[in-house]
């Protein structure tokens, strides 16, 4: 269990607070007021502080790991893994908060849902398939969304929306160029 393999582990486990802390207010749960009461104008931004941290520890742990050799199976299975249930559980919670049309996290969360398993019959064929600056893009650009979206401020509303919509133009361009690059795969 090697550095990179921890602060993958710790980006799942930040997910739970995450989480709590963003759809709570909203969730009617009574303990969330005895608990936040004091703060509650201040947890999305808490939440928010929580997911941008949770997004570095996916910067560094592979940086890390390629830097010192410190690649292991676990962290090419986890790490991919980790940053699907982040973004995946905060685009649904920003659903649940109204705050992000429902059709475009379901792109969204398809898209990687394909590409995961498009990797798996490249991995089964021995192919390893590497992440292309298309899907880079997406990612940066699904991470600020999320972040303008959780902040939630008004004067930003025109920011957030061409975000999303460019995020929602980088799911599907990176999808298609994914598909085009490799439909070789699909033949074996």
């Amino acid at each position: 269990m090697n550095l990179p393999n921890k602060l993958t582990i710790f980006r799942v486990i930040l997910i739970l607070p995450f989480v709590i802390l963003l759809l709570g207010h909203n969730g009617g749960w009574g303990w969330y007021q005895a608990v936040f009461g004091g703060i509650m104008e201040y947890v999305d931004y808490i939440a928010l502080a929580i997911f941008i941290v949770a997004s570095l520890t996916d910067l560094i742990d592979g940086k890390i790991a390629r830097k010192y050799n410190l690649v292991t199976n676990f962290g090419k299975f986890m790490d991919p893994l980790a940053d699907k249930l982040l973004v995946s559980a905060a685009l649904i919670a920003l659903v649940e908060l109204g705050r992000i049309p429902a059709w475009i996290v379901i792109v969204i969360i398809s898209r990687e849902f394909i590409i995961s398993g498009f990797r798996l019959i490249a991995a089964d064929n021995r192919v390893v398939i590497a992440a292309s600056y298309w899907g880079k893009f997406k990612t940066t650009f699904q991470m600020i969304m999320v972040c303008l979206m959780i902040a939630d401020i008004p004067q930003l509303s025109f920011l957030t929306n061409l975000v999303m919509w460019a995020a929602l133009l980088l799911t599907v361009v990176s999808l298609a160029d994914y598909l085009v690059k490799n439909k070789d795969v699909m033949k074996a």
